[in-house]
């Protein structure tokens, strides 16, 4: 019997995918262990494996597809079998499929247009150019395919223009590419009769626009999924909190004379190379045991404060920013908690991450670093619902007081505590930075 291949679910916060690779067409085949094509979520990338051996029998999406988890993908048989038991649920059938459930020539995002019923009730809906009438089904689908319904002669009653009259008008039009759809909708820029795409596809670079500024030394690339989300994130952080940053420097003497001991160390056969990055969190978990305040999320009416401390790190990876989550780090020993972040960090750079670990909320806390950059001093922006976060900035020299009257320069590493004024105030604030800076310069490691 043919075996069905369903979007596998990654994590209890992870409701669908994007496929962003199809390995296997229809009428390959497949051997035990083959890829079948590559997905992702929204901060983590992963590849299907073929558990059983056979035929393509069918493939139900397409590359670009956003498709909920547990979702037919595609069947795997031997030629001649029956499958249409694979589509007898009309829920495992893409809106952007045909009725036999294979990918139609457009494969636009029909799923997000809204789907609403050509009733009376709506007849009198002037279009976007207020020269007729548009149902709002007609609407959402021209809206989808760039096209101007208002400029439509119109079949139904009164001459309101109808979904039939929007096929029409899609099926006159050459293909577009989706960037070319979104070129047409931001800038009103005129289709070709053909273009120079695949079959006359007009892509974007065939479209002049009203404003020639845009025509000849620029291009527009739509978003990654992960960047989307990044941009949704921090807009959302920004625009729903009160935040505030507060910069301190730590007198860096210390750590810089033990990571000099622990790279000589390494050299002689210690197991853990425990980094700059390292030595800070473990500094910021113990001084989140002085400061639970810190350790929490806001939640509007009131303040989640966790018993535990679930430290996020800022990770840059080829795909963008991640913060994966160290889960108990106040049960870790320095080395524990190195070896924990190195973990975390390499499995999304790798692409192997849990996705729970990376939602905002497993995160009782966030650190960012951006040492390593040469930067002196930034504002990190909050991971919410959490309620702070800290930058970490390169260590510089600066002149201090040696006692006695004596003036020398020493390294300090710069610290750049955002916090949400709502939940925390900014002499509590200080007093918990100063204590992340004490605990760095009082740091004790034994190799």
């Amino acid at each position: 019997m043919a075996t069905i291949v369903i979007m596998p679910k990654q994590g209890q916060s992870v409701e669908s995918c994007i496929l962003t690779e199809m390995k296997k067409k229809k009428g390959d085949a497949v051997a035990v262990g083959e890829i079948l094509f590559s997905y992702e979520t929204d901060k983590a990338s992963f590849e299907e494996s073929a558990q059983v051996a056979g035929t393509v029998l069918d493939v139900f999406f397409s590359e670009g597809d956003e498709i909920p988890v547990l979702t037919n993908v595609m069947i795997i048989g031997n030629p001649g079998e029956d499958i249409s038991f694979a589509r007898n649920d009309a829920d495992r059938v893409p809106r952007n499929c045909d009725e036999q459930g294979a990918p139609s020539a457009d494969r636009e995002e029909s799923r997000i247009a809204p789907q609403v019923p050509d009733d009376d009730s709506s007849a009198n809906s002037p279009n976007a150019a207020g020269s007729g009438k548009v149902s709002p089904r007609a609407r959402a689908l021209a809206g989808k395919n760039a096209i101007a319904a208002g400029t439509l002669a119109g079949s139904g009653p009164d001459g309101r223009v109808i979904e039939r009259d929007v096929k029409a008008a899609i099926s006159a039009n050459p293909r577009t590419t989706p960037l070319a759809k979104a070129v047409i909708r931001e800038t009103a820029a005129t289709i070709p009769a053909t273009g120079s795409g695949l079959a006359g596809t007009v892509r974007g670079a065939d479209l002049e626009t009203r404003n020639p500024v845009y025509t000849s030394d620029s291009e527009i690339k739509p978003l990654t999924n992960i960047r989307k989300l990044i941009a949704k994130a921090m807009h959302a952080s920004l625009q729903n909190s009160a935040q505030l940053t507060h910069h301190l420097g730590a007198d860096a003497r210390n750590v810089t004379a033990l990571r000099k001991k622990i790279k000589k160390a390494v050299a002689d056969g210690y197991p853990t190379d425990i980094t700059l990055n390292d030595m800070v969190c473990f500094a910021v978990v113990r001084a989140l045991k002085k400061f639970p305040q810190a350790n929490a999320h806001f939640l509007g009416d009131s303040v989640r404060l966790f018993s535990k401390i679930h430290l996020g790190l800022a990770v840059d990876t080829e795909r963008g920013l991640m913060v994966p989550t160290v889960k108990n780090a106040d049960d870790l020993t320095v080395d524990g908690l190195s070896n924990q972040l190195r973990e975390v960090a390499g499995a999304c750079r790798k692409g192997g991450i849990a996705p729970d670990l990376l939602v905002p909320e497993a995160a009782s806390f966030t650190v960012s670093n951006l040492g390593n950059y040469g930067v002196e001093m930034f504002t990190p922006i909050i991971n919410l619902p959490q309620v702070a976060i800290l930058g970490v900035n390169t260590v510089t020299p600066r002149p201090k007081d040696l006692g006695d009257g004596v003036y020398g320069f020493v390294p300090y590493m710069g610290l750049s505590l955002t916090y949400d004024h709502r939940a925390i105030d900014g002499g509590e604030a200080t007093r918990f930075l100063k204590q992340i800076a004490t605990e760095i310069e009082n740091i004790e490691i034994k190799l």
